[in-house]
């Protein structure tokens, strides 16, 4: 009994829901794109695969965004350093495949480090042409960055507009470095023109297809562990931290260990998303390390709902399907100025958000059922302790 009511908590009818139409997303887009013929209405074109594969990752990013701001108070704009690191280590590993095929045919430099006179391989480099090392840099890297980060800041109490500023300060800080060529990352132009992944050409229509399944599985384990951590008891001390720090401290709990452990966490689910955008979209340069990524991100789940987890994935792919739709037209050079105007507008007319205030919506007509209810409960026996 005990199991059953842990599932159950874990996943209510919302992400049950949530997860049965990932699944089905999941499947129809590769089938759709694979097995229905191109002259098809239904057909859908190997370009959307990739672009929606890019929003998956997107709505990643957010529920990490989520887990920390919405449930534990911790407003990072600098969760883009993490996004970006966990896409240079997988870019990494993408440019040592690529071998002898690239532009100057050295089969061990890639082909920026042949082109600015690097005569041997960096030590930092070494490891990358090994999936397995790669994939554990992609979480090892923001996660060690995190703890560094939020051990000095957590330690020292920051909390609030300051906490928000330095991690902005940490991530601009980043991309200036990575902008230099003697940094060894490509400098301005970054890591681009990928061959293969795992032995599989990244261009071919089954690759992309395969990626987006990932990106479609790691976004249910990121939301699954997300719900796990917001229905635990710890997640419970997480929501009593974001309301009220200084009495949760009073009672004897550790805040400090609280934060940094949920710190953690979500800088490495933000360097598995970095790491699964890479191979979809082909290049990762220091533009990604920009402050202004990072704030727009938070814009995602303030415009979902933030603390619903599931309204963090939907602010994702809502506005980046309307940045893809209004930059390609006459609107391009006005995107700016819609993504401020739809935070101001989000925050002074649905400050809950999207899905926060649908579930506001029902919780209010909910109560107020139950208060009809108990009222004509108490009507129908009125009469009867009369008599």
């Amino acid at each position: 009994m005990s199991n059953a009511f842990r599932l159950t908590r874990l996943l209510d009818r919302g992400a049950a829901i949530f997860l049965v139409l990932l699944g089905a997303f999941a499947i129809a887009m590769p089938a759709l794109n694979l097995l229905v013929p191109a002259s098809s209405p239904l057909h859908v074109s190997t370009y959307l695969v990739a672009l929606f594969g890019k929003y998956i990752c997107y709505a990643i990013l957010a529920l990490s965004i989520d887990l920390i701001w919405g449930y534990a108070g911790i407003l990072s704009l600098g969760h883009g350093a993490f996004f970006a690191l966990g896409g240079y280590a997988m870019g990494m590993y993408l440019m040592r495949q690529i071998g002898a095929r690239g532009v100057y045919a050295n089969p061990v430099l890639p082909d920026f480090m042949v082109f600015l006179n690097w005569h041997a391989l960096p030590v930092y480099w070494y490891g990358f042409d090994w999936f397995p090392y790669a994939a554990l840099m992609v979480v090892l890297a923001p996660g060690a960055l995190a703890y560094v980060f939020g051990w000095f800041a957590f330690r020292s109490r920051v909390t609030g507009v300051y906490l928000s500023i330095i991690t902005q300060a940490m991530t601009f800080a980043l991309m200036l470095g990575f902008f230099r060529n003697n940094f060894g990352f490509g400098g301005n132009n970054g890591l681009t023109d990928f061959k293969d992944i795992l032995g599989f050409n990244v261009q071919a229509e089954t690759t992309r297809n395969a990626l987006l399944v990932c990106s479609c599985i790691a976004l249910a384990l990121a939301f699954l562990v997300c719900r796990f951590i917001v229905t635990s008891k710890f997640g419970k001390v997480l929501v009593a931290i974001r309301d009220a720090e200084s009495r949760a401290r009073f009672l004897g709990y550790r805040v400090e260990s609280y934060k940094l452990f949920v710190f953690v966490v979500s800088a490495c689910m933000a360097g598995i998303a970095g790491a699964l955008y890479v191979p979809q979209v082909g290049i990762i340069n220091p533009g990604e390390f920009a402050p202004g990524n990072s704030i727009e991100a938070v814009i995602w789940v303030a415009v979902g709902g933030r603390g619903t987890l599931t309204g963090a994935v939907l602010g994702a792919i809502l506005v980046n399907y309307a940045k893809t739709y209004f930059t390609s037209g006459i609107l391009a050079p006005y995107w700016l100025f819609m993504l401020g105007a739809l935070f101001i507008g989000v925050t002074l007319l649905l400050p809950r958000g999207i899905v926060g205030s649908i579930k506001y919506g029902l919780d209010r007509r909910a109560d107020t059922r139950a208060a009809a209810l108990e009222e004509d409960t108490r009507d129908d026996v009125a009469p009867v302790a009369a008599e």
